[in-house]
């Protein structure tokens, strides 16, 4: 039985204590939040005053520091408590605390969200994207002789067109649809772009489409790679798909806008891009040139140092990726021609078009590897002013310790324990001894030096 002060507990007070003690939990997580952020802005302020080697990398590592540490605090709350604190946080903050669990719980905390918040979270999210990506589907129509582009930004427009070329950079998956649904086309992957067997990268299908995956280059000033990029042939009309913009896709642009008559059919831009990947490669080998033809007058006018040879070794490897990513670029533009030319899929204007391009990839093949001698070349002498100077420091120590050897000959023999040595009690003898070795060291030093041997 209940005495007179016990008072029965019911469901509304269990659920009032429950809602209280789900409040207080997620008041502390988001001030521990909140206090994490203040800890990543006060320690990153204080990193970015100081002047210190490699301020940008110790700035990168105490960002992602931080950022760990609020993103492990953030997986342990369930999603309705990380929801509250994208409500609580304000709009900065907010972004950045989305952007740590959007990939893994975006779902599910957009669900928790309040509409206002998720419409604002939404649009400025949807702002960020249409900033960083522009219009990555273009389709290129003759118009007088002349290449038309069309940006497109719906299967509408893009139905509407009546393109030669359709370029697509980074295509989603809706634009493959698009593509697929208007010209029956399924665009190869990306995974199946870079495939190295000649029989994956160019082949025709029994459908008539003709693939061709090939290597583009893009030197840039701070990094230099090739880029892959498939090219698909289907009805007359030339597809390609990349993952990012290349200098001698504008090139082409640009030319084919200018000059009536430049390009007639898809064919005759697949042509032109590969000559316009030779001359930006032949470009890029000038540039290589010009640079070892720098550090060969910076190599054998003057005596190098070590961290003089150091920094020149760095320059002379960026240049041999560099001369080696062309190589290879100009080897694949020659492979995928000769499938053209073998395959006979070139009319006889476009064939001779062809030839000339492998004969300009001739002259520059051989003009690689003559860099590559000139890279030995240059990578053999920097080495070896490296053993000199390596040698000059043995050098000093060989001489040093045969100098030295005497003074230990004489110091040793009055250090014997013999009971009858003159010079023991002679008043004189300390003096003298000193002074027998300090000769016995100036005499070998004069002779070295007047060989020359300390230099």
């Amino acid at each position: 039985m209940m005495s007179p002060n016990d008072h029965p507990t019911s469901p509304e007070n269990n659920a009032s204590a429950d809602d209280t003690h789900r409040l207080a939990e997620v008041q502390d997580s988001l001030r521990e939040v909140q206090v994490l952020l203040a800890q990543q802005k006060r320690v990153e302020n204080l990193v970015h005053r100081q002047d210190m080697p490699r301020q940008e990398l110790i700035e990168t590592m105490v960002h992602k520091q931080h950022l760990s540490a609020l993103r492990d605090k953030l997986t342990q709350m369930p999603p309705a408590d990380v929801a509250r604190i994208l409500e609580a946080l304000p709009q900065d903050e907010s972004l950045l605390v989305w952007d740590l669990v959007a990939s893994d719980r975006g779902a599910e905390i957009l669900d928790e969200l309040s509409d206002a918040v998720r419409e604002t979270l939404a649009a400025t999210v949807a702002m960020q994207i249409s900033r960083r990506k522009p219009i990555m589907l273009n389709a290129f129509e003759l118009h007088n002789g002349r290449l038309r582009q069309i940006p497109v930004e719906s299967r509408a427009e893009l139905a509407a067109t009546q393109p030669i070329w359709v370029d697509l950079i980074a295509p989603s998956t809706e634009e493959r649809t698009w593509i697929k649904e208007i010209f029956g086309l399924k665009l190869p992957e990306t995974d199946d772009i870079s495939d190295l067997e000649e029989s994956a990268r160019f082949y025709i299908e029994e459908s008539g489409e003709t693939h061709l995956h090939s290597d583009f280059l893009l030197d840039k000033a701070d990094e230099s790679r090739n880029v892959a990029v498939a090219f698909v042939l289907h009805q007359n009309i030339l597809f390609s798909v990349r993952d990012e913009e290349l200098p001698v896709f504008r090139l082409q642009r640009l030319r084919a806008r200018i000059q009536p008559g430049y390009v007639s059919e898809g064919k005759d831009v697949l042509l032109d891009l590969y000559a316009a990947d030779v001359e930006y490669s032949a470009d890029a080998l000038e540039d290589v040139y010009a640079a070892l033809e720098a550090v060969g007058r910076k190599v054998l006018s003057t005596n190098v140092t070590d961290t003089e040879a150091a920094s020149i070794l760095a320059d002379i490897a960026k240049e041999e990726d560099l001369n080696g990513r062309i190589r290879r670029n100009v080897l694949d533009t020659r492979r995928a021609l000769s499938f053209l030319i073998r395959g006979r899929l070139l009319a006889p204007n476009q064939h001779e078009d062809a030839r000339q391009i492998l004969r300009d990839i001739e002259s520059l093949d051989g003009h690689t590897a003559f860099i590559f001698n000139k890279i030995n070349f240059l990578m053999d002498a920097v080495v070896g002013f490296i053993n000199i100077n390596q040698n000059k420091i043995i050098k000093i120590f060989s001489v040093a310790s045969v100098a030295l050897l005497p003074p230990t000959l004489i110091a040793s023999i009055y250090g014997m324990n013999f009971k009858f040595m003159p010079e023991l009690d002679w008043t004189y003898g300390y003096v003298y001894s000193i002074a027998l070795m300090v000769i016995s060291v100036a005499v070998p030093f004069a002779v070295f030096r007047k060989k020359g041997w300390l230099r």
